[in-house]
């Protein structure tokens, strides 16, 4: 399907009601009596999409996670003037615990990305990063603790959480899921300066109204401003739908003014927010599918980087005065050894059926400096069923020996350093 012409954008912006801005006034429309935000920033991902923006200068390839000594690089990587961290994980500590090297005139802003069990939020965390220090896999529950980034550019610093995907209490017992999975994505609330709302419009079954936890999250923190951002669009045939969501999901109401539209999904009528908890309230809460009150709409895929840097300008510019809170070659708050096992067991989880990834528990036993430079990791994979075992393995060896050989394959574009990696399938008594 080719992308809308100018044509298209103007109907699109006469539906939903959208002008634009100019510092000396406006630049027409109906409200013309005071400048306002627009629901898409100019330039933004919903323009890119309908076709309206020509595309700017492809974005410089991403910096690898750490830099390397020329000798210790792998081969065909750039050599550096650092030794790899993933050899020396104390300088990671060492930098986490180092005072930021910020400006006098620096900024910052925290970042939580909501949403419901695989909606993309690890992909456009690594996206937003420019490197892959997140899992990410098709299955739900990858991210099983709130994850830390940092973005850094100029004077201005981001703080990325990625949250796990919002469950409720009564999924969580019942799958014996950590309670991390629960607790995280609240706590992040505490500090945020600003919510991303992801909602994965590729899912007919669950695109049509807001998680019932990600409502009931903002609700509790209504005081903190909220944007939505509707991933996966390129996976969508008729592009109308997305004019249909909209005015579903923000219950007719973005930036305070109404969108000149109708939805034909049912939609709650729009309530004040309040930070108080009552029965009333959740009463109202469950009879909600859509939130009036987020600040900005951006239409993506999170794995269009031309999309995704849309957003990124979008985050920085939001950034208010203020300290920073890491050192500007803080990329992530984890350490080198559980990016590893993150990667271990998302391929994992990208491999084995149904629960069984998820009843695998992982035991590095090994990460030390080989005598020729290279990461060596010896890592156990407990299992408390013979039947597991026996899946986990494969035929001959197959399967784990894959699993091993990709988990390699990434830590290698990870690091960029030679990486020997066994893994070792054990029965849990």
């Amino acid at each position: 399907m080719a992308a809308p012409g100018r044509a298209a954008a103007g109907w699109v912006r006469a539906a939903l009601g959208v002008w634009r801005w100019s510092r000396g006034g406006a630049a027409g429309g109906p409200h013309a009596a005071a400048p306002s935000r627009c629901c898409h920033a100019p330039g933004s991902a919903m323009d890119h999409f309908l076709g309206v923006v020509k595309p700017g200068p492809a974005p410089a390839p991403p910096a690898p996670v750490v830099a390397l000594h020329p000798e210790k690089c792998y081969p065909g990587s750039p050599p550096g003037d650092r030794v790899c961290l993933c050899l020396l994980p104390d300088k990671q500590a060492l930098l986490l615990a180092h005072p930021p090297d910020m400006p006098e005139n620096s900024r910052i802003l925290r970042v939580v990305i909501l949403g419901a069990p695989n909606a993309g939020k690890s992909t456009l965390s690594n996206q937003l990063l420019g490197h892959k220090v997140f899992p990410v896999s098709k299955k739900v529950h990858t991210t099983r603790r709130q994850a830390l980034g940092v973005i850094t550019e100029e004077e201005t610093q981001v703080v990325l959480l990625d949250t796990p995907g919002l469950i409720s209490p009564t999924k969580q017992k019942r799958h014996n899921l950590e309670q991390s999975l629960l607790k995280d994505p609240w706590r992040s609330m505490e500090a945020a300066d600003l919510v991303v709302v992801l909602v994965d419009v590729s899912d007919k079954w669950t695109r049509n109204r807001l998680n019932p936890q990600v409502l009931r999250c903002l609700s509790q923190f209504s005081q903190v401003p909220s944007i939505l951002v509707m991933n996966k669009v390129d996976c969508l045939k008729q592009k109308a739908v997305l004019l249909e969501l909209t005015a579903t999901l923000t219950e007719g109401v973005v930036s305070g003014k109404e969108l000149q539209i109708k939805s034909t999904f049912p939609v709650s009528k729009p309530q004040k927010a309040s930070a108080e908890p009552n029965p009333e309230a959740s009463r109202g809460l469950r009879e909600r599918v859509g939130w009036p009150h987020f600040q900005e709409i951006f239409m993506l895929s999170a794995l269009n980087q031309e999309d995704v840097e849309t957003l990124k300008q979008y985050l920085l510019a939001q950034a208010q005065p203020g300290p920073w809170e890491f050192h500007s070659e803080v990329l992530t708050s984890q350490t080198p050894q559980e990016i590893s096992a993150n990667v271990i067991r998302e391929k994992l989880l990208e491999h084995l059926p149904q629960e069984v990834p998820y009843s695998v528990h992982q035991e590095t036993r090994l990460w030390e400096e080989g005598p020729n430079g290279e990461l060596v990791i010896l890592q156990d994979l407990l299992v408390f069923k013979e039947s597991h075992v026996r899946i986990l393995i494969g035929q001959s060896g197959q399967l784990i020996n894959q699993i091993a050989q990709e988990a390699i394959q990434d830590l290698r574009n990870i690091f960029l350093c030679d990486v020997q990696l066994r893994l070792s399938v054990k029965l849990r008594r």
